[in-house]
């Protein structure tokens, strides 16, 4: 593995290239859908709907609206 790594290291690579692997490798740490929601300023997979039944309410009973 080390020697993988000092060949990655060696290796020439322009500006963009450079740019793009950093991205990929923080995208990877991170995960891709923490970077969609920092980019897109969404929640994936969540909804906002008002839940039902015990626990709806601040005390646990039902909402009535």
């Amino acid at each position: 593995m080390t020697q993988h790594f000092s060949e990655l290291m060696e290796k020439e690579v322009s500006r963009k290239e450079f740019l793009g692997m950093t991205g990929l490798a923080v995208a990877s740490i991170f995960g891709f859908g923490t970077a969609i929601k920092l980019i897109t300023g969404r929640s994936l997979g969540t909804s906002h709907q008002a839940s039902h039944g015990y626990g709806a309410s601040p005390y646990g009973g039902s909402r009535e609206q």
